[in-house]
This record gives C-alpha cells, structure tokens and sequence, in this order.
C-alpha cells in the first residue's frame, strides 16, 4: 500500500467552501478511481491556511499513472484547484511501523 500525502495551502477565508469541495471531490472522482483504498483529511491548528490530504493507494502506479493520466484527475483539480494559494506538495510513502 502506498500512502499519497498532499501538503495544501488555500485562503483561510474560503476554508468552508474548500472544506465542502475537498469532501465532494475525493467521494465522487477520487474514490472511483482504481486502486484507492481510502482517504483522511487534516486541518492545521497552528495554520488555518495548511491542509493535509492523506490518500492511500494499492500502488504507486494507481496514483501516477491511473489517476493522474485519466480525465478523473482534470475533474479533481477542477473542484479542488481554484481553491489552491501555491501548488500542493506531493509524496508518496510506504508504512514502516504502526500503532493502534
């Protein structure tokens, strides 16, 4: 299982039409998409500006290339992207060691 972390900024005053976007894009584009497992979305305490996205994967290759080369990724980024101050960061990570 891959874990994709998006490291998002958006303008703090548009923080509940983001939120409400960010929940609809994931349901509705994200979710269809092959390979997802399932996903979590952080808001910062410290930055009411900082978004973390968690999305986990079966493979790599289900975000890079399945999502990203489909037209699903151009609808994603058409509900969530107006919303972005700079472009995400994006990694992907494999579990090293867990709790709970």
């Amino acid at each position: 299982m891959i874990l994709e972390h998006c490291d998002l900024e958006i303008n703090p005053k548009q923080q509940g039409e983001f939120e409400e976007a960010i929940m609809r894009g994931v349901e509705t584009v994200i979710a269809k998409s092959k390979g997802f497992r399932g996903f979590k979305v952080n808001h910062s305490v410290e930055s009411p500006a900082r978004y973390l996205l968690f999305i986990y994967w079966e493979t790599l290759e289900n975000h890079t290339v399945d999502f990203r080369g489909s037209a699903a990724f151009a609808e994603w980024r058409s509900i969530v992207g107006p919303f972005f101050a700079k472009p995400p960061v994006v990694e992907h990570f494999t579990l090293v060691g867990k709790s709970v």
